[in-house]
C-alpha cells in the first residue's frame, strides 16, 4: 500500500470507532478531518495530547474540522480512555496497522536500550475534498496543539 504525500487525496479507509461506528475516510468529505496517531491509550503524553485537541474542540468546530485520534489500542481500550478523559471525539482501532502503514508512522522506535516497531507520534490535516494539505511527524505534545491550531484556523 503507499504511503500518503502531502497536496494528493488519501486513500480511502474505514476502520470501526468508538461508540459502535465504524468511520469511513470518504464518508467525511465536505468536513476538514484531522487524524492524530498516538502510541498507547492511557500513557501520559497520549492522554495529554488527546486532552489538548479536547480542549479546543471549540475552535476546530468553528473550522469545520473533526479530529479521530489513532492507535493499536482496541475498541474497548478505547471506550474506557475516552470516557475517562471525556473527548469529544472518536478514537479509532487499528490493530492491523493498515492505516498506520498508509501514513507511513509505525518506525522503529527505541525506549531504554529496547529496539520494536511502535507508532510514531503524528498528525494529519486532511481538507474537504480529501486531500494531504498538512502533517506533523515526530511531535512533541506540548506545544503540537498551538502548531495545529495555527494552520486549522486559517481554514
Amino acid at each position: 500500500m503507499a504511503t500518503v504525500e502531502l497536496q494528493k487525496t488519501v486513500t480511502d479507509f474505514e476502520l470501526p470507532a468508538t461508540g459502535d461506528k465504524t468511520v469511513r475516510l470518504s464518508d467525511l468529505r465536505g468536513k476538514n478531518v484531522l487524524l492524530y496517531f498516538y502510541p498507547k491509550d492511557n500513557t501520559p503524553g497520549c492522554t495529554l495530547q488527546g486532552q489538548n485537541f479536547r480542549d479546543h474542540i471549540d475552535t476546530f468546530n468553528a473550522h469545520n474540522t473533526v479530529i479521530f485520534g489513532i492507535s493499536r489500542d482496541s475498541v474497548r481500550v478505547h471506550e474506557n480512555f475516552k470516557e475517562k478523559q471525556q473527548f469529544p471525539f472518536d478514537l479509532l482501532s487499528d490493530k492491523e496497522e493498515t492505516v498506520c502503514n498508509l501514513f507511513g508512522v509505525i518506525q522503529l522506535k527505541k525506549n531504554y536500550g529496547r529496539e520494536y516497531m511502535g507508532i510514531v507520534r503524528s498528525t494529519f490535516l486532511i481538507d474537504t475534498e480529501g486531500k494531504l494539505i498538512q502533517e506533523w511527524r515526530n511531535v512533541k505534545v506540548k506545544q503540537h496543539i498551538d502548531e495545529v491550531l495555527d494552520v486549522v484556523k486559517t481554514l
